[in-house]
């Protein structure tokens, strides 16, 4: 969206650059990358940089740091593109007013830092580029909204958010690559199973969750120590407030039993049953 805006607004001037953090959802950068070139037209440039991400994640384990070392690395890879393509000056970002709420950003007097999201707090006090937010003080209905009213297509428009972090605040603990893909592996069963069930665009977000603990468990006729995926589906309006998705049991059920029998190390599956307040939408 916001790279739509200013596209219209200065044309050939913005250059539109892809950071593959390898902390994305199974599919998603071909996805991406597919959107911009072939169905918006703009062109893009890509960065593979799953293992400097993967590097500065190793052992991390607290959420805030999590978000700090991604925000920081992000920009560090916006700079160096920046010197690439010559005299660059600004930054734009897809900022939301959620995140400028949740963060607590310099510009709001009030209130207090509930998570540090990675393009607001977690932007390092050196960056060498001006930033450009057209959307900063837009709640996500309103962007929405606006993407209605320029021409994007519904599905677009109302595809569920994925935070920036990705997949590195949905995995409880350290963040390594076998963690990522089995949590990648579980969250595309979870949202497969949701569209099949006709329920994808009656929920706001949903998405799995990988946890850092391990229980006992029986598969065929042996003893398991596997891991523990959580699933999470949300309704909501603004996202600031939200209640937890009353998904049939007969869907849960099938989703239960496809990741537990299809995603090596996965032996239990939880429901999350929390509103927004007290819980955030996403663990971390």
């Amino acid at each position: 969206m916001a790279a739509l805006i200013i596209h219209r607004a200065i044309g050939a001037q913005l250059t539109c650059v892809f950071v593959d953090n390898g902390l994305l959802r199974q599919g998603e950068a071909e996805e991406v990358i597919q959107t911009f070139r072939e169905h918006l037209e703009i062109p893009l440039v890509v960065v593979q940089a799953a293992e400097a991400f993967l590097a500065d994640l190793e052992a991390v384990t607290d959420p805030e740091q999590k978000r700090k070392r991604i925000g920081e690395r992000f920009i560090r890879l916006f700079e160096a593109e920046a010197r690439q393509i010559g005299d660059v000056r600004f930054l734009a970002q897809g900022t939301l007013y959620p995140d400028v709420i949740e963060s607590k950003s310099a510009d709001r007097s009030r209130g207090s830092t509930i998570k540090t999201h990675h393009n607001v707090g977690g932007l390092p006090a050196d960056m060498q580029l001006q930033l450009v937010e057209p959307l900063r003080y837009m709640f996500k209905d309103e962007v929405r909204a606006a993407g209605l009213e320029l021409g994007l297509p519904e599905s677009w428009v109302w595809r569920h958010p994925f935070p920036g972090p990705g997949l590195a605040v949905r995995i409880l603990g350290e963040v390594t690559w076998e963690r990522l893909e089995t949590l990648r592996q579980a969250d595309a069963i979870f949202l497969h199973e949701l569209r099949a069930a006709g329920l994808y665009w009656a929920t706001q977000q949903a998405f799995a969750v990988l946890l850092p603990v391990q229980s006992v468990g029986v598969m065929g006729d042996g003893r398991t120590y596997g891991d523990t995926i959580a699933l999470r589906a949300i309704t909501t309006e603004d996202y600031m407030t939200a209640d937890w998705a009353r998904l049939p049991y007969d869907v849960l059920a099938r989703m239960s039993s496809r990741i537990v029998n299809e995603v090596s190390g996965v032996n239990r599956v939880v429901y999350d049953i929390s509103s927004k307040p007290p819980a955030t939408i996403e663990w971390e």
